[in-house]
C-alpha cells in the first residue's frame, strides 16, 4: 500500500501572483501524479471572496482531491466580520474548516489553529486535539495517519518572527499519543522537516512521526530575505516515509533535498 501526497501552503491569491508558478505546478503535478493535495493554510491574502474562490479553482484545477485548512490570512481583515463570521467564505468553498480525507493507504484530519483575535499566532482547544485522536484512529491497518493544520510545531533556522502554535509540547505530545505519522504546517514561508527522535529522548519502542513546514508557495514580499518559493512531496509505503523538497528556480521546481524515515517503531531499512 502506498501513497503520494503534495504538500502546498500559503498561496497567498491575491498579492503578487505568478501566472508562471501556476503554469508550472500544473505541469509538476501532471509529472509526479499524486493521489491527494494537502494545502496548509494562507490560500489567500485577505480572506475575500474573489481570492478564496480563485485559490480554490487553482487548487482543484490540478486534479487529485485537494484537503485544505484555513490561516490567518484566510479569514477577513474588516470588521465586524472577522468576528461575526469569519469562516463564512472559507466554508463557502470547502465546505468545513476540519476536513477529513479517508482514501488508499492514507488519512488525512485538518485542524483548524487559526484565532480571529489574534492576528498571527494560533492555538487548538483540547477538544479539538481529542476529536483527532478519534479521527486517527479510525484509520485502516496500514493506512499513512496525517494531521494538517497551519501554524507550525517547528521551525527552520533562519529566523522568523512568527511563533509556533501555542503550548507546542501539548499539541505534539497529543498528536502523537493519537497516533499520527505526519504531521503538516506552513504558516513561515521556509521548509523544515524533523522526526521525533531527532528531538525527543529514545525510551523504548516508540513510533516515529515526521513533523513538517512547507515553504510557501506565493511569496506576498519577495525582497524578504529567508522566505522560500517551494513545496513537499510525500512518499510513503509499508515501511518508509520520504519527503521531498522542491524550490522554485530557472522557472520550474526543482528538486534539492529528499529524506527518508521509518514508519513505526524499527529503523530503517537497507
Amino acid at each position: 500500500m502506498a501513497a503520494r501526497i503534495l504538500h502546498v501552503s500559503d498561496l497567498h491569491v491575491g498579492k503578487r501572483e505568478d501566472a508562471a508558478v501556476e503554469r508550472a505546478l500544473a505541469s509538476f503535478v501532471g509529472r509526479i501524479g499524486p493521489d491527494l493535495v494537502v494545502a496548509t493554510g494562507d490560500l489567500t491574502h485577505r480572506g475575500r471572496r474573489a481570492q478564496h474562490d480563485r485559490a480554490a479553482a487553482q487548487l482543484r484545477a490540478l486534479g487529485p482531491p485537494v484537503v485544505a485548512v484555513p490561516g490567518n490570512h484566510d479569514i477577513p481583515y474588516t470588521f465586524p466580520a472577522r468576528f461575526v463570521r469569519p469562516w463564512a467564505e472559507f466554508e463557502r468553498v470547502w465546505t468545513e474548516t476540519q476536513p477529513v480525507y479517508r482514501g488508499d493507504g492514507v488519512l488525512v484530519v485538518g485542524l483548524n489553529s487559526v484565532r480571529p483575535w489574534r492576528h498571527q499566532s494560533g492555538r487548538l482547544r483540547s477538544d479539538q486535539l481529542a476529536w483527532a485522536g478519534e479521527r486517527l484512529a479510525e484509520a485502516a491497518p496500514g493506512a499513512l495517519r496525517v494531521v494538517a493544520l497551519h501554524h507550525q510545531l517547528i521551525g527552520a533556522p533562519w529566523r522568523t518572527r512568527k511563533r509556533p502554535v501555542a503550548a507546542r509540547n501539548r499539541v505534539l505530545a497529543a498528536l502523537l499519543d493519537a497516533g499520527a505519522e505526519l504531521i503538516l504546517s506552513g504558516h513561515t514561508h521556509q521548509g523544515a522537516v524533523a522526526e521525533r527522535h531527532e528531538f525527543e529522548v529514545w525510551a523504548g519502542a516508540q513510533p516515529g512521526v515526521v513533523v513538517a513546514t512547507a515553504p510557501g508557495l506565493g511569496q506576498p514580499r519577495p525582497r524578504r530575505r529567508g522566505e522560500a518559493r517551494g513545496l513537499f512531496v510525500y512518499d510513503a509505503d509499508e515501511g518508509d516515509l520520504r519527503a521531498q523538497t522542491y524550490v522554485w528556480r530557472d522557472g520550474d521546481w526543482g528538486l534539492t533535498a529528499v529524506r527518508r524515515f521509518p514508519r513505526g517503531a524499527g529503523a530503517l531499512l537497507s
